[in-house]
């Protein structure tokens, strides 16, 4: 098991964007907290520190724990292969998929287990009586016996789920049900994901947030997101005289922007005036990555009016930088199949590009100015436990064409601060996505009023103070 450094992060520049009274609320909660757990540890225990939605709120949000004065630390697993191609399974069970079409049965359950006794021997040396450990997502659930044998409070927090149980998400909860019962709190995302043996006074909902703050999200004017594509290869131009471009993002140095983004495309890079459609997620087949780029080559290309020079970049991560995803050079690559089975006018608007990953903080910058440049950004997923990407892009102000399904339904309020729609149903993916390129969405709101909107639906319901105060009730119940 490996530490992740935690560094103290100041919340203050938080206050002006919230509504009076909340910051206040935040800072005697805090206090409350921080009095409580004095002497004691809230530990936090992940599959990955990169990579993914659950990392990088971990990234944002324990700076602002430390910063309070609770000692909050985060470990993160270490597993072979087979540990991770098994939790993969289950992460797509609990979504409706039956994934790579393994089974969950007694020899998975010996991995599993087997997988996590050296990380749970690890955990246990680490903890005090009193402490309280919250686990995150299947990888970490088996760890429950190791948090109560060593006198602390374990909280599983599960960020994943589906609406409707069916067949796959029964398999995958019975899979975790000897473990997660036993959990002294289970946390999840929506209250639509409770099963029925959960218990509703240790069963709560909170919903995650996005971080304002992250180099991800920084205010970077128009130059600056230019010159970012310019140097990673995803637009035209001519980048800057440095070597390497330095952006500001309010950080005690800059980040330096130099590598070169992994595009597969049809001619030379965009011309920045081109209007651009971006989706922004991991190589996962539950993403729909290839769907999104079928329906985009098939009924927006040779479309009119505002979508008639619209191109797509479907954006990920390099494959090798996500340990945890054994999923996503196979998914990459039958994207990469089907982008060369299209018509060469459909490739010349329709790009891969994966991001690099040796630099966190580049590679943030990167996502930054995609989602900033963008004319639509879009959330194809077929199913979602939450979808923070989506809210990262209305926080920019950006007009959203998301699926309805699981957590995004939560954010976007169809017509008002964005595009809902069915996922499986691509005319009329495609037809939101013309009518917001076009400029109207046809719903009484333009692309600059949903963005507009998109920005006050995200300051209202999912800043980190919400998040915090709802985590730190707990907290204080438990300790």
């Amino acid at each position: 098991m490996r530490d992740i450094d935690v560094h103290a992060r100041s919340l203050e520049p938080l206050e002006p964007l919230l509504e009076p009274g909340r910051w206040d609320e935040l800072r005697e909660r805090a206090s409350a907290v921080r009095d409580l757990m004095d002497g004691r540890t809230v530990w936090n225990v992940s599959a990955t520190a990169t990579g993914g939605g659950v990392a990088e709120m971990l990234q944002s949000l324990l700076g602002g724990v430390v910063e309070a004065g609770i000692d909050a630390r985060w470990l993160v697993l270490e597993a072979e292969d087979d540990f991770f191609v098994l939790t993969k399974r289950i992460h797509n069970h609990l979504h409706g998929s039956p994934g790579d079409g393994g089974a969950l049965g007694e020899d998975e359950r010996t991995l599993y287990d087997e997988a996590l006794a050296s990380e749970a021997s690890s955990l246990a040396e680490r903890l005090s009586p009193g402490d309280v450990v919250l686990l995150h997502d299947p990888q970490t659930a088996g760890l429950v016996g190791a948090v109560l044998e060593a006198g602390a409070v374990p909280v599983w927090r599960c960020h994943i789920g589906l609406d409707e149980d069916d067949e796959h998400t029964d398999a995958a909860w019975a899979f975790l049900r000897p473990d997660v019962e036993r959990a002294a709190a289970i946390v999840l995302s929506r209250a639509q994901y409770a099963q029925d043996w959960m218990e509703p006074e240790k069963t709560v909902v909170i919903a995650p947030a996005i971080d304002p703050f992250a180099v991800k999200n920084v205010v970077l004017d128009d130059a600056v997101v230019q010159d970012v594509l310019v140097r990673a290869g995803i637009l035209a131009g001519s980048a800057s005289s440095d070597a390497a471009a330095e952006v500001d993002v309010g950080a005690e140095k800059p980040v330096r922007v130099e590598r070169r983004a992994d595009v597969l495309r049809e001619g030379d890079p965009w011309e920045p005036g081109t209007p651009m459609v971006v989706q922004v997620s991991r190589w996962d087949r539950l993403k729909d990555m290839q769907g999104l780029l079928e329906l985009f080559a098939e009924r927006v290309v040779g479309s009119s009016g505002g979508a008639d020079e619209a191109c797509l970049a479907l954006v990920g991560p390099s494959v090798e930088g996500v340990s945890d995803d054994p999923e996503g050079a196979q998914v990459l690559q039958e994207c990469r199949d089907a982008w060369h089975a299209l018509a060469p006018e459909q490739r010349r608007r329709c790009a891969l590009v994966s991001l690099p990953m040796d630099d966190v903080d580049e590679n943030a910058v990167m996502v930054g100015a995609l989602q900033r440049h963008a004319a639509v950004v879009v959330q194809k997923s077929l199913v979602e436990g939450f979808g923070l990407t989506v809210a990262e892009a209305m926080w920019k102000s950006r007009p959203v064409v998301a699926s309805s399904v699981g957590g995004i339904a939560d954010q976007v309020e169809d017509g008002v601060s964005g595009r809902l729609v069915p996922p499986r149903e691509h005319e009329q993916v495609a037809a939101a996505l013309r009518e917001v390129l076009g400029g109207s969405t046809g719903r009484g709101a333009d692309a600059e009023q949903l963005g507009e909107a998109a920005r006050e639906r995200v300051r209202d319901r999912f800043l980190p103070d919400r998040q915090l105060l709802e985590w730190a009730r707990l907290v204080e119940r438990l300790a």
